[in-house]
């Protein structure tokens, strides 16, 4: 097959770009949009594909949407995070373009890309962890994306980690998302930074002085840069993310886990203490051959690049 497009919404922009069979980038366009407006997204995906169609020969187009799609690769059924419920985004892109569209979960597709062309290629076995508002997951079991059977597995971020917890965007309490997160970083980050100020300064020198100005890329620059207060965040959130891990190798056996997102731009201040973390909790550590833990190699790119290649195998 030939080229495709892929399509890959966030929560303020859309990215879209012409692919290969190698899984490389020919063409890219980024615009800004409110993604909760269903509507709206629908409309300017339409666009994008339009304006790419007038330079390439797409042959399909494959389209990364956070939340429950269904086992159709049709609807999107349940979007937190977009505020959307049984949205029919493939008929209304169809019904624009006029060639095949296949949406997937947009974790799902960044595992894809990052089995196929990133860190975990050449393996049979691998899960992709992405870290980034909240946390997301795709499992590719014996060289295929496992969906489950009505589309939504690979759910980890709503794994119950903490009974009665904190409370997160999906209506439970206790997901793992909400200790695991760049969203649990920060938090994690400015709740120490109040109470530890004199240990803090280089992080909240880096935002505006105060632990309410602190950003997410301030928590990564103060921890390489040796704050402790920021390393005792990243300590956080990665020994939250490596018992998750545990828990996940527990029931799939993965031979890989690729760490992405945000997050996972943080490389080894975040990789060496949840390896460290996941290490001490995993079951049977002793009599089992443990999986390597990699950070992803394709960036924010591993969406498109994914959802592009699965509309290959629609």
């Amino acid at each position: 097959m030939g080229l495709t497009v892929g399509i890959d919404i966030g929560g303020t922009k859309i990215a879209a770009g012409v692919v290969d069979e190698q899984g490389r980038i020919l063409a890219r366009h980024r615009v800004a949009t409110a993604a909760r407006d269903a509507e709206q997204v629908e409309e300017t995906v339409a666009a994008l594909v339009l304006e790419l169609r007038e330079e390439y020969d797409i042959e399909a187009v494959g389209i990364g949407a956070a939340g429950f799609v269904d086992e159709k690769r049709s609807r999107v059924n349940f979007a937190p995070n977009l505020g959307w419920k049984d949205e029919p985004l493939r008929k209304a892109v169809e019904a624009v373009v006029g060639i095949p569209v296949v949406v997937e979960n947009d974790a799902n597709a960044a595992a894809w890309a990052e089995s196929r062309f990133g860190a975990g290629r050449g393996l049979d076995y691998v899960v992709t962890v992405t870290v980034g508002t909240g946390i997301g997951a795709g499992i590719v079991l014996d060289g295929s994306l496992y969906r489950g059977r009505w589309g939504a597995a690979g759910e980890f971020g709503h794994l119950n980690v903490d009974p009665g917890g904190r409370p997160c965007a999906c209506g439970n309490r206790g997901c793992w998302e909400q200790y695991a997160s760049g969203n649990a970083l920060v938090r994690e980050a400015r709740y120490l930074a109040s109470e530890r100020r004199a240990e803090a300064e280089t992080l909240l020198d880096l935002g505006d002085g105060t632990p309410e100005g602190v950003q997410g890329l301030h928590v990564t620059q103060a921890a390489r840069k040796g704050d402790p207060v920021a390393l005792a965040a990243f300590d956080f959130v990665s020994r939250w993310l490596g018992q998750g891990m545990a828990d996940v190798t527990a029931i799939l056996d993965p031979e890989c886990f690729v760490i992405g997102g945000g997050v996972s731009e943080a490389g080894d201040v975040l990789l060496a203490s949840t390896v460290r973390a996941f290490s001490e909790l995993v079951t049977g550590k002793e009599h089992r051959e443990l999986p390597k833990i990699v950070i992803a190699t394709l960036g924010n790119a591993a969406g498109l690049v994914g959802a592009a290649d699965l509309a290959r195998y629609r």
